[in-house]
């Protein structure tokens, strides 16, 4: 029998993301298909801690299995920032991607260091134990947006060994590449061992 996992997020985006890396090895429920509709909370201060409370808060609600990840954008030459403010880096009221990325290339305008990273931390709890898994790819942020695939910070990072941003290069090749497909690749591997 296949193993169900819930995925601990409401953006349709990464949903599809992680359907789409995974493929039919394990079935992936959503929020929506188990009927939790809470505003799931995200008050760490790392990447690793707001991963552990989302799969924790369905653990402890719903009694299923399941996992669910944190991203940030970390830029050198702001000290790491925007981090794990990387969703609300323009506003608390939300994830408003253009005015993330306007507020980024705002704070870069002077700096010539343009060296960053995408990391994704997966938190997966499987009957009340946790395991965590990272995924890392290195790049730079652009001067200007390009391309119009993907979201997020997409069109501003070009990944390294690449001479297009993740945007340009699309979904195709962004989730065989990308920082979550690297996590995610790192998850499937403890999957299948078990």
């Amino acid at each position: 029998m296949k193993k169900k996992l819930v995925f601990s997020t409401n953006n349709a985006h990464k949903l599809e993301e992680i359907k789409n890396i995974l493929g039919d090895k394990v079935e992936i429920l959503s929020l929506a298909d188990i009927d939790c509709h809470a505003d799931i909370p995200e008050t760490a201060d790392t990447l690793e801690g707001n991963a552990r409370q989302k799969a924790m808060y369905v653990y402890t609600h719903y009694g299923m299995d399941c996992f669910a990840d944190d991203t940030g954008l970390e830029v050198d030459a702001l000290e790491g920032a925007p981090g794990v403010h990387s969703a609300r880096y323009a506003s608390e009221k939300g994830h408003d991607s253009q005015a993330n990325m306007e507020k980024l290339l705002r704070e870069m305008e002077e700096k010539n260091d343009r060296k960053a990273q995408f990391r994704t931390i997966i938190s997966l709890i499987e009957k009340g134990e946790e395991k965590q898994f990272e995924g890392v790819v290195r790049g730079e942020i652009l001067r200007e947006r390009k391309g119009n695939a993907g979201f997020g910070y997409d069109p501003v990072f070009r990944p390294e060994g690449y001479d297009k941003t993740f945007a340009e290069l699309g979904n195709e090749i962004k989730n065989k590449i990308s920082h979550r497909a690297r996590a995610v690749a790192a998850l499937c591997e403890y999957l299948s061992k078990e």
